[in-house]
């Protein structure tokens, strides 16, 4: 334990107690099996209960969101609800944050498959990116994420599940032309074809 003291004004000195960082747990994160899954396979699973929006800017036709995740919501699940909620069509955005858990997936070509690897322990967001278009009609969030563990080392790849701790901060930006995906055979993927969209 760590001892120091502080003057403070009118000559009153408080106590302030640091605990040495060997005193306190050691943090980690655990790294699952992985397993390999389809594109299609690779669907949001959970609920935001907690995520709140607020309208940032309405100028011509484009718009921008802060969407705010909260302890306990799962981000890819909420921010495919926010979309469908919320009629995006077209958006791009980045977040910050900390989450407590997360699967990542890395794609295999050769398989046509992801490789899907779970992680547990509290991590860092130091970046996430991605962006929402439509499939058959529906708001489809694809994503990708760098999360830092305790030791510094970083962990990356293709969202496909983040549990939320204590928050995250997303920030949208909705466009108002459509974009729209269309399913590649050679991968299996709904890929952004801009020929669809002009």
């Amino acid at each position: 334990m760590i001892q120091c003291w502080v003057a403070s004004v009118g000559s009153i000195a408080l106590s302030i107690s640091l605990a040495s960082p060997s005193a306190l747990p050691a943090q980690t994160v655990t790294e699952g099996t992985p397993l390999y899954l389809a594109p299609a396979q690779l669907k949001p699973a959970g609920q935001a209960p907690a995520m709140k929006v607020q309208l940032l800017s309405d100028q011509g036709g484009q718009k921008d969101y802060a969407v705010i995740f909260y302890k306990g919501d799962e981000a890819l699940s909420g921010l495919t609800a926010f979309a469908q909620k919320y009629d995006i069509k077209s958006a791009h955005f980045t977040a910050i944050g900390a989450v407590s858990a997360a699967s990542i997936g890395w794609f295999d070509p050769a398989r046509k498959l992801y490789k899907v690897m779970p992680l547990t322990g509290q991590m860092e967001v130091v970046s996430m990116i991605g962006d929402i278009a439509l499939y058959n009609g529906k708001p489809v969030v694809h994503t990708h994420v760098v999360l830092a563990l305790p030791d510094g080392t970083t962990r990356g790849g293709h969202v496909v599940e983040l549990q939320v701790k204590p928050t995250l901060e997303v920030m949208v930006t909705a466009d108002p032309k459509d974009l729209h995906k269309r399913l590649d055979p050679e991968t299996d993927f709904a890929l952004i074809d801009p020929a669809a969209n002009q």
